[in-house]
């Protein structure tokens, strides 16, 4: 990812809709599937900048993985200090050893996302949970993803059978960001018609400022469906979750709550 797309997550993490509500919805999943337990052992692969490690903190010791040597170092910067160089196709974690792995638009960045997959896989103990969240749908694909370094956007069909493919059992994939998405779907389509016929830049979806506020309505109507999130499964958004376990071992129905870290 360019460095200007990760100075502006660090300075809008807090406060742009985008990344309030997709937190709101993330962490109204992860408690449905973790609350309750503060002693798991929780890596996050692709941290970034460290957004999400502090709210991950609630489900037990978390360790951060990040490709860039200089984004591991902000994050330690910040307070987060288990945070290691490594790629999410190598993972620098003993295997069977991770109680919950989460990559938060992460493996849209990776060449081998299925290798990226079974990599999660064998870090997690059987029954170990693994959340995903991906951007939605190729044809979407503009110069926000470029600047993104994304290799792909995916259907939920597409990653639910590549969860499967890498022996998960996924117990729920969803689209999200489902309510904004008849504004955002045009919004996309005509910047895309755009540049076509203008030179690229190195600006995303989060560089042109929202109103505060429209911005808190926008909040609240994209984290509202955090609620319907846990009792269905949207057919279409601009964005998709999943959360998949790997199974546990046959005859053997321990969860991965009462797995043991290495």
């Amino acid at each position: 990812m360019e460095l200007t797309a990760y100075r502006q997550f660090v300075e809008l993490e807090e406060r742009h809709f985008w990344f309030i509500g997709r937190r709101r919805i993330f962490f109204h999943l992860l408690d449905r599937e973790l609350g309750g337990r503060t002693d798991r052992r929780v890596v996050e692969v692709g941290c970034g900048a460290g957004g999400m490690l502090g709210p991950l903190a609630a489900y037990g010791s978390v360790t951060g993985v990040e490709l860039s040597s200089e984004l591991a170092e902000f994050c330690r910067s910040r307070g987060f200090e288990r945070v290691v160089v490594g790629s999410g196709c190598d993972l620098p974690v003993a295997q069977s050893s991770v109680d919950v792995l989460a990559m938060f638009d992460t493996i849209e960045h990776i060449p081998e996302d299925e290798r990226v997959l079974e990599q999660c896989y064998s870090a997690l103990v059987p029954g170990g949970l693994l959340f995903v969240s991906v951007p939605a749908y190729q044809f979407l694909y503009a110069n926000n993803d470029r600047v993104a370094h994304h290799q792909r956007r995916y259907t939920a069909r597409q990653l639910r059978r590549k969860l499967e493919a890498a022996g998960f059992a996924p117990t729920k994939v969803t689209y999200f960001n489902t309510l904004l998405f008849p504004v955002i779907l045009p919004t996309v389509l005509a910047k895309k018609v755009k540049e076509r016929w203008s030179e690229p830049g190195d600006t995303t979806n989060l560089s042109h400022p929202v109103p505060p506020g429209l911005n808190r309505r926008l909040a609240r109507a994209m984290s509202s469906e955090r609620h319907l999130l846990t009792r269905m499964s949207f057919p279409f958004g601009h964005s998709i979750v999943a959360v998949a376990r790997r199974p546990p071992l046959r005859g053997h129905f321990r969860s991965a709550d009462e797995g043991q870290g290495a």
